[in-house]
């Protein structure tokens, strides 16, 4: 089997810091890059616009403090960006256009970073134990998480990002309880009208939940803990990494009969053998699947013929995150440089800033182009998907749906005028600052003439002195 040209395979390990990040040529199996001292905990690292590589780290496996965010350059050698946080971060997520990076904490505790910036724009306790999986919605309108307690939290982003905090903008929209242990693995896809979100735990579970209205969906048992899972980037098969080195095999069909359904059949499910220990990590390619396993092994699996195409033998090290990037554009010394300047990423801020009502706003920015349209039908939940959902529903719930327009048009008004007085408020301060300046540059200029004048009568009068003497 050829792999599709121009993929790159990055494999990381959470046990050792001299072990590091290596990447591979899919294609030929040969070694392009190595990154050395980096050890990541599991889903922990991603690719940021494939131009740059983030993993969170631990200084000490498994402890609370002391952790970092580190960023490397992709196309040029460079030192990397170093980012130390409050605590240890585990598991991390961004949007598509690589404009917020989200981080989940140990404690619970979720963090949003705007990565053009590096300002640190919230904080909040997403859970009361550590966070597992932290992951983006399609239209990254909603960020979903879970914890290792089997909870899974669905958050509304442009809430999280509103600088008013209010009872009306709640950006928790559903608490998912279903799964009795921790959970290993999240996938968020769309279905028709649904938004569909498959999870799966170490109870040998995967559920599917419509995570707009909260409903599950479906759930199907195995008799083995279920370490990961991944989808096929068609979204036609799911994959489910067990604890005995199995990946098992479902086909996603569509029923379009009965309305819009999701459902995974069990007599279409196949196992893959060829690990010897529990799979730790899995992604996907076009063409692939990637899989690691407890016993040091990275293999690639043809999805058409379920053989192993390629196997590296890693020897003492197991792999905990697996990332599929493309290879030219991340490794091309030639990149746009246009480009290149408008997407900067910058040092992370360790604590968040204060920000008063009308001072600064937040706009989620890698949305904009969804509300181009009617800006007036920004939902305070979600996006697009959500509004399906509704105008599913409009002949019996056209109330609730006149009122969170209402609602979302007196947050646009009452916005807008924060903006005008923050600009108003700018532009008197730089007015002040410039008056300021010319003051001290006025108070400097006769502080200057004052010096001069005595330093020259200074030396008339030595003169002067200096002649009576001769005399």
């Amino acid at each position: 089997m050829v792999v599709e040209e121009g993929e790159a395979l990055v494999a990381c390990s959470d046990k050792s810091m001299r072990i590091g990040v290596t990447i591979w040529d899919m294609e030929t199996g040969e070694k392009m890059l190595h990154i050395p001292t980096c050890a990541s905990p599991p889903l922990g690292m991603l690719c940021l616009r494939n131009r740059f590589l983030v993993a969170s780290q631990l200084n000490k496996h498994g402890s609370v403090g002391g952790g970092a965010i580190v960023v490397w350059p992709l196309n040029k050698p460079q030192q990397p960006l170093l980012n130390y946080t409050v605590e240890a971060i585990g598991p991390l997520s961004c949007t598509k256009e690589g404009i917020y990076l989200v981080g989940g904490a140990l404690s619970g505790t979720a963090y949003i970073w705007d990565v053009t910036s590096g300002k640190l724009l919230k904080t909040w306790t997403a859970h009361y134990k550590s966070v597992d999986h932290i992951i983006f919605s399609n239209d990254d309108s909603l960020l979903i998480s879970g914890s290792i307690d089997g909870m899974i939290c669905v958050w509304s982003m442009i809430s999280l990002l509103d600088v008013e905090e209010t009872e009306s903008s709640n950006p928790l929209l559903h608490c998912l309880s279903g799964h009795m242990s921790s959970i290993t693995g999240l996938l968020a896809t769309t279905c028709s009208c649904f938004s569909i979100l498959i999870s799966s735990s170490l109870d040998g579970t995967c559920k599917v939940w419509d995570f707009i209205t909260g409903r599950l969906m479906q759930t199907q048992g195995y008799p083995l803990a279920i370490t990961c899972i991944t989808l096929h980037q068609g979204e036609h098969i799911l994959f489910c990494g067990a604890k005995n080195g199995t990946i098992i095999v479902n086909m996603l069909d569509i029923g379009l009969e009965q309305g819009p359904n999701f459902m995974i059949r069990e007599d279409k499910s196949l196992e893959l053998t060829g690990h010897m220990g529990a799979i730790t990590a899995m992604a996907s390619s076009r063409t692939c699947l990637i899989s690691s396993s407890e016993d040091c092994t990275i293999c690639i699996w043809d999805v058409i013929g379920w053989t192993i195409t390629r196997r590296f033998d890693l020897q003492k090290w197991k792999v905990t995150n697996l990332v599929v990037i493309p290879r030219s554009p991340a490794f091309s010394a030639s990149n746009n440089t246009r480009e290149l300047k408008r997407y900067i990423v910058s040092p992370l801020d360790k604590c968040p800033l204060q920000i008063s009502r009308y001072k600064e706003t937040t706009t989620l920015l890698s949305l904009c182009r969804l509300f181009k349209e009617k800006q007036t039908y920004i939902d305070l939940r979600s996006t697009g998907l959500l509004r399906q959902n509704m105008f599913g529903s409009q002949k019996t719930d056209m109330p609730m749906t006149m009122t969170i327009e209402m609602k979302v048009e007196t947050n646009i008004e009452n916005r807008s005028w924060g903006i005008k007085m923050a600009k108003h408020v700018i532009v008197m301060n730089r007015q002040l600052k410039s008056r300021l300046l010319d003051m001290i540059r006025c108070r400097l200029l006769c502080t200057n003439k004052i010096h001069s004048q005595k330093t020259a009568r200074k030396k008339l009068k030595i003169k002067s002195i200096s002649l009576e003497g001769e005399n």
